[in-house]
């Protein structure tokens, strides 16, 4: 049976339900599962996340060896390599589906926010250019020079983050537009353990 966006989906929101409720599975982590997966891999999906410790994909949503194609960086931030390793996932391995996971109390959301401050120090020439691209969402957070919370920052960067993987990207655009993929976005509350979406291209 072919897996389609939708039935992908459903059953991360699922696994991730079972580590809401304290009652994962813990599936396809044994011995036979790695030798299986010895010569080959079929992930069900592809997940772009932040790097975050508390962030464990496989965790989060209850899956086990060889089910998720993981790319995480701090922030969740969009580059050529992210890009590409998202389109060997889709066209070469196959995936359905993307979820970009954001999460609250992002340390990268902070750092971009922190740099407005007129007394920021500067920060490491690297970690600056990294976080440079979560800066469009501070400023659209920001109202009559009240700047938004973090939540409200990570939320409009993880909306920018999936518009922007999908316009950087015309193998993924291509793939959603055939119905083949999809591409969620969705923030990860650390206190609740759940991944809620936020942002949907393409159907599930």
């Amino acid at each position: 049976m072919s897996k389609t966006p939708a039935k992908v989906w459903q059953q991360m929101v699922r696994g991730n339900e079972r580590f809401v409720s304290g009652k994962p599975l813990h599936p396809r982590q044994d011995v036979e599962r790695r030798a299986e997966l010895a010569s080959s891999q079929a992930p069900d999906a592809a997940l772009f996340g932040c790097s975050d410790s508390r962030l464990a994909a496989e965790i989060i949503f209850d899956k086990g060896l060889g089910d998720l194609f993981v790319v995480r960086n701090a922030g969740q931030i969009v580059s050529a390599s992210v890009v590409a390793s998202l389109e060997y996932a889709v066209e070469v391995l196959g995936v359905p589906l993307i979820v970009v996971l954001a999460h609250d109390s992002c340390g990268a959301v902070q750092a971009a926010i922190d740099t407005q401050r007129e007394d920021a120090p500067p920060l490491p020439p690297h970690i600056a250019t990294h976080i440079a691209p979560i800066l469009p969402a501070v400023h659209t957070a920001t109202q009559d020079g009240v700047r938004a919370d973090a939540t409200e920052v990570g939320r409009v960067h993880l909306r920018n983050t999936v518009r922007g993987l999908v316009e950087a990207s015309e193998l993924i655009s291509d793939a959603i537009a055939e119905g083949r993929l999809a591409v969620v976005g969705a923030n990860y509350r650390l206190s609740e353990g759940r991944a809620a979406p936020d942002v949907v291209i393409g159907s599930v």
